[in-house]
């Protein structure tokens, strides 16, 4: 149904042992929607987002992606979603275009070197096409890997930091870029970030996690008022340091 949410997690849970990475997360992103999942080092984002593309296997809990239950049915949800990370590295010595070619394979994707050739033109990539990848820049970098994410034109889009260690003006163009693609395509985003300004520019709903737990949860404008701050970033900081809405300390 196109009115059921692209992803449903209901007590998503990951243990390691006598570890608990990630706690009884449960949340509903909407079709069209960009959220933020946000969170201090450690506090449970990457495996929440691995666990979210079928890389790990919930300790306890379900999700469903795009209708999909990702414990039985993976494969049918992994053809219409994607993922970005510039931590993630491409084969160096393969040039942008092979790279792009070899994900176009993987994901099936009809027509492939016009799709490329369509990607390339969008976001600067002509230039470099024939570069191996271990020679980019690291605004380059983010573009191919940005490019490799959206090949197979997803419906929904997994993003770990897409503007880490980029120049403010890479960075912008990137966004803004992000913005007019979930314009125009409806696609979903989950966006996973340490840049609160990104997140306040771009997301309409935020998920804060704290040790595993989702400790709160709204716009941006929604938690800024709530916790008595001027800015998101200033709640973040709030919720890292264990001080509840309002800026009190949690006893």
């Amino acid at each position: 149904m196109r009115n059921d949410p692209v992803i449903q997690a209901e007590g998503l849970t990951k243990r390691y042992g006598d570890t608990t990475a990630v706690e009884g997360l449960s949340f509903r992103l909407p079709r069209g929607a960009t959220w933020g999942l946000l969170g201090g080092n450690g506090a449970g984002k990457s495996t929440t987002i691995a666990m979210l593309l079928g890389l790990l296997v919930p300790s306890a809990g379900r999700v469903t992606v795009l209708g999909h239950d990702m414990a039985r049915d993976r494969f049918a949800a992994l053809a219409r979603m994607n993922f970005s990370s510039p931590y993630v590295a491409l084969p160096h010595k393969l040039s942008v275009a092979e790279n792009l070619r070899v994900y176009a394979h993987l994901y099936g994707v009809a027509r492939a070197e016009r799709r490329i050739a369509e990607l390339a033109a969008e976001l600067h990539l002509e230039d470099i096409l024939e570069r191996p990848a271990g020679q980019l820049s690291a605004g380059q970098k983010t573009r191919v890997a940005l490019a490799k994410s959206l090949i197979n034109e997803p419906e929904l889009l997994l993003l770990d930091e897409p503007t880490a260690s980029l120049d403010p003006d890479t960075g912008d163009w990137v966004r803004g870029w992000l913005e007019r693609y979930r314009a125009r395509s409806g696609c979903a985003i989950l966006l996973a970030s340490h840049n609160m300004a990104e997140v306040e520019r771009l997301c309409g709903h935020v998920l804060m996690m704290k040790r595993g737990q989702l400790v709160a949860e709204g716009s941006p404008a929604e938690l800024v008022s709530g916790f008595g701050r001027d800015n998101l970033e200033d709640v973040f900081l709030d919720i890292a340091r264990g001080r509840q809405a309002g800026g009190e300390a949690a006893a």
